[in-house]
């Protein structure tokens, strides 16, 4: 009797799925990562080049690479009608883009410092004590990511427009009054083309994710830790501080990550509601297409330069971020 053997041997099928993942692994690599540097050779590309068809993909080989696109996102002619090859240097003025950029920078450090601090320390609440109504004040912190935030746009803008008017309503209803020089504040106090405005706005919409991402981390480090650092002397705040927080420290930052995108990236209430002061780079991108003709190569170089502060920062804190988004590997 015969028995038939397998013709392919294993090592021929160790190699070919070894050859089939890395494969895969670089076909995706390459597809996700095309737009970057699609980006990135059009933010170099003369503009007679940008809208070349076929296209040209490779410097120095297809086309010789420029920086003036670079130096017209910091310099705009007095017309505001974008940049000209012939252009002169009297000509032209300095842009918004120094200005955007370092307004998208404080209202995104703020709003994840606050998200953060105050998601990390309701989070720390829900796991460590016994909260009432845990789980219903549970759903409706997670449900207000539920609505998605254009839907509430009208009562924002109605709301940042006149707050201190809402509040002297409010107030009067109470009848609760002010002096005079109060209310006259008040009556002119105005949320809109403000830091404090959008860092607010942002900071409600960042909550949510913290409070539940920091509530299962925190979940996950044994209250053996502090009950041990408590029967050594410490306080409850010197054991979360010196103990927990050391723990959570991995967790903070990758969570932190997801706020500082949310931010950074934000654009439809920063458009709204900070037109004038205060105004961020994703409004600003918006309004360099340029007039009669989309100044491609100039919005390509803006975004490579607003996506550098966001890299270097996932690049300091990849050690960090490697370990939070492991933290459930941590058992009792």
């Amino acid at each position: 009797m015969t028995t038939l053997k397998p013709t392919g041997s294993p090592q021929f099928t160790n190699t070919f799925k070894e050859f089939a993942f890395w494969g895969s692994l670089i076909l995706a690599f390459l597809f996700f990562m095309f737009p970057l540097y699609w980006m990135l050779a059009t933010s170099i590309k003369p503009r007679a080049e940008v809208e070349l068809t076929p296209p040209a993909f490779i410097p120095f080989v297809d086309f010789e690479p420029t920086l003036n696109n670079y130096v017209d996102v910091f310099l705009k002619d007095r017309a505001g009608a974008g940049l000209a090859e012939t252009d002169t240097e009297s000509a032209r003025a300095i842009s918004e883009f120094p200005t955007t950029l370092t307004n998208s920078i404080i209202i995104t450090v703020a709003t994840t410092v606050t998200a953060v601090l105050l998601g990390t320390l309701a989070a720390y609440t829900f796991s460590r004590f016994d909260v009432p109504g845990e789980s219903d004040m549970l759903f409706f912190i997670l449900s207000t990511k539920m609505l998605p935030p254009v839907v509430v746009l009208i009562p924002i803008f109605l709301m940042f427009s006149q707050p201190g008017k809402l509040v002297l309503d409010v107030l009067h209803s109470l009848s609760i009054s002010l002096p005079s020089g109060w209310e006259a504040s008040l009556q002119t106090f105005t949320l809109r083309d403000s830091y404090l405005g959008l860092t607010l706005l942002y900071t409600t919409f960042g909550l949510p994710f913290v409070v539940w991402m920091m509530k299962g981390f925190f979940d996950e480090i044994p209250k053996e830790y502090e009950e041990a650092a408590m029967l050594d002397g410490y306080s409850r705040l010197e054991a979360i501080w010196k103990i927990v927080l050391p723990e959570a420290f991995p967790a903070m930052l990758a969570t932190s990550v997801f706020v500082i995108i949310t931010a950074w990236n934000e654009f439809i209430f920063a458009l709204l509601l900070n037109r004038n002061n205060a105004n961020t780079v994703p409004p600003f991108l918006y309004s360099t297409i340029g007039y009669g003709q989309v100044e491609w190569g100039r919005m390509a170089a803006t975004s490579v330069l607003y996506l550098i502060p966001l890299a270097i920062f996932t690049y300091l804190a990849r050690n960090h971020l490697l370990r939070g988004v492991t933290f459930g590997a941590v058992r009792r």
